[in-house]
């Protein structure tokens, strides 16, 4: 595996590119990837099925120019921002059997996400559906696109992000894992201890994954045809 670290100029570009490693792969010309980026302002990113209504503090987001934005896997509302690394796996089902179901995917994933990171998140845990926690406290969210053959895993890790923010842009989300207990976004989240260099190197060694920054490469013609068609356009962000 290869694993590129790439931040493109727009955070529609950004997104659109999680979804085009996915469909590169599926179609034969691209194959599995680990990606990692970052947003550098405060932005808004609504799951597939989100609510914008619901899930965003638009006055808020309106008023401090917060760029809202929908990416195309499923789960909550996430605020990205400096200090949250965003990382994505494109792998091939047949690389774990565990793969191939959504639950035991995520356990499975998570698990080794934990594991990698040693040190730098102690006593991390798999929480609620699809969480890393550490007693009790949220540091990473993830979520899955899925085809045929291949799947798109993509997750957060704060390290050094201001959690007073996601409180101001973000609204208590409708439905709530157990374990958050009704917290407030500062009280349920925590960083990591790492720094960004040191949380990329745990997890390309647990793939073993070698740096190719042309990795991405492949996908570039589906990405600008998700930009054209999806991601540049108003209406797929207020779909719901």
């Amino acid at each position: 595996m290869h694993f590129f670290d790439l931040t493109l100029p727009s955070l529609e570009e950004n997104l659109a590119l999680e979804e085009a490693l996915l469909l590169a792969a599926e179609s034969g010309q691209g194959g599995e990837v680990l990606r990692f980026w970052e947003w550098p302002n405060h932005a808004a990113v609504l799951g597939s099925g989100g609510k914008l209504a619901a899930d965003v503090n638009l006055t808020a987001c309106e008023a401090h120019r917060i760029a809202v934005a929908r990416r195309s896997s499923g789960g909550g509302t996430v605020l990205l921002g400096p200090g949250c690394l965003l990382y994505t796996l494109v792998l091939d089902y047949q690389r774990h059997p565990a793969l191939g179901g959504i639950a035991s995917s995520y356990q499975y994933l998570l698990r080794l996400v934990a594991d990698g990171l040693g040190p730098l998140a102690p006593g991390a845990v798999f929480a609620g559906t699809s969480d890393l926690a550490i007693n009790g406290r949220k540091f990473s969210g993830n979520s899955q696109q899925r085809k045929q053959r291949f799947m798109l895993h993509h997750g957060t890790l704060l390290y050094d992000f201001d959690l007073e923010q996601a409180g101001q842009y973000l609204r208590m989300p409708e439905r709530q894992p157990q374990y958050r207990a009704g917290r407030s976004h500062r009280d349920f989240m925590m960083n990591l201890l790492g720094t960004r260099a040191q949380l990329i190197d745990a997890l390309a060694n647990v793939w073993h994954a070698c740096a190719e920054p042309q990795a991405w490469h492949p996908a570039m013609n589906y990405m600008a045809q998700l930009l054209a068609e999806r991601y540049s356009q108003p209406a797929w962000v207020r779909k719901r």
